[in-house]
């Protein structure tokens, strides 16, 4: 009898800038405090890229740091899949494209995910599945965001909430006889309807760039804070629950639930509405902000650099994103 195959992450790495913006920086360009800003986030610090970094060079280092964990060469790689609503350029190429040449995967397909903060999420679903059919033995899943190109820096409702990162993780064929390894399962959704509550309203097809005539701050990220942390709140319990009920397991199978590091207020209004310890949720968004698709790996990352990640443990994340998107997966580690 043919064994099952899983999608066991072997590796993991993620990458931040050097450059480290606090709250009292922000101060001086922009009317707020460190006393607010952490307040109404948590958040105390950000990574911000340089100049001359873009989405892919960060991508490159997480991959690089994931691969080496693994101890698998690039060339072995099937598949990338970068997930960033920050591409390197708008369209085409693929930042994963980019990545695949600058890392040595010489065998590998590439494309990216545009799911914005659910990306990760997404590409874990994405990797389980082409892996479990057969069709691939090695998938780098990659979320790399420079979020601060993107940013109005004069707004002040969310030039305080983002930084930049990058994150990654080699999900590999794993055949074995306990089922305790790897993806169990996962949980992808969107709502569309209200899309344009999280955009950059300029660029794209419906309303091109207009040389002299586009104001350049259109350019940048726009949210709808309200309608965003109304949304966000719903559907990360609604995901918890549906990826519970989907497995039969409860919280208390659960050892960490790894969201997405938005705002820690939506993920304390989550947790008193299903009645979760707080010290359930893994948060490490003080130090890193929002970094949209990297917030994820660069968490788990995090956990596994300080000992709490160990194999068997049950890892549930969510999220949600730009689109508008959410979702979460279930692994053993």
């Amino acid at each position: 009898m043919k064994q099952k195959i899983h999608a066991v992450i072997k590796g993991i790495g993620s990458y931040v800038p050097s450059k480290r913006v606090s709250n009292d920086d922000l101060a001086k360009l922009v009317d707020t405090s460190d006393e607010w800003i952490y307040s109404h986030t948590g958040i105390k610090n950000r990574h911000i890229a340089a100049e001359n970094e873009a989405t892919s060079d960060l991508a490159v280092q997480a991959a690089q740091r994931a691969l080496e964990k693994a101890g698998c060469p690039a060339s072995m790689v099937d598949l990338i899949l970068v997930a960033t609503a920050t591409p390197d350029y708008l369209g085409f190429p693929s930042t994963a494209c980019i990545v695949q040449d600058r890392i040595g995967a010489e065998n590998a397909g590439a494309m990216d995910i545009v799911a914005a903060c659910t990306g990760f999420i997404y590409g874990i679903e994405t990797a389980r599945v082409f892996i479990e059919t057969g069709t691939y033995k090695h998938v780098l899943v990659i979320g790399a965001e420079t979020l601060s190109k993107i940013t109005d820096w004069k707004d002040r409702n969310t030039c305080v909430l983002f930084g930049d990162g990058a994150g990654a993780a080699l999900l590999t064929a794993c055949e074995e006889v306990s089922p305790k390894r790897g993806v169990l399962t996962s949980y992808l959704a969107s709502y569309g309807k209200d899309a344009e509550v999280l955009l950059r309203p300029v660029g794209g097809t419906r309303v091109p760039f207009v040389p002299g005539t586009t104001p350049p701050e259109d350019m940048f990220l726009r949210m709808n804070g309200r309608k965003v942390y109304t949304f966000a709140v719903s559907v990360l319990g609604k995901t918890i629950e549906t990826l519970l009920k989907k497995t039969g397991l409860s919280l208390q199978d659960i050892r960490y639930i790894v969201p997405h590091q938005a705002n820690v207020r939506i993920i304390e209004a989550c947790a008193k509405r299903l009645d979760i310890p707080l010290e359930k949720f893994f948060l490490n968004i003080e130090e890193f902000a929002n970094t949209s698709a990297a917030s994820i790996p660069i968490a788990l990352t995090d956990m596994e650099r300080q000992g709490l990640l160990h194999p068997g443990d049950l890892i549930l994340t969510v999220g949600f994103g730009g689109g508008l998107t959410y979702g979460g997966n279930i692994l053993y580690w």
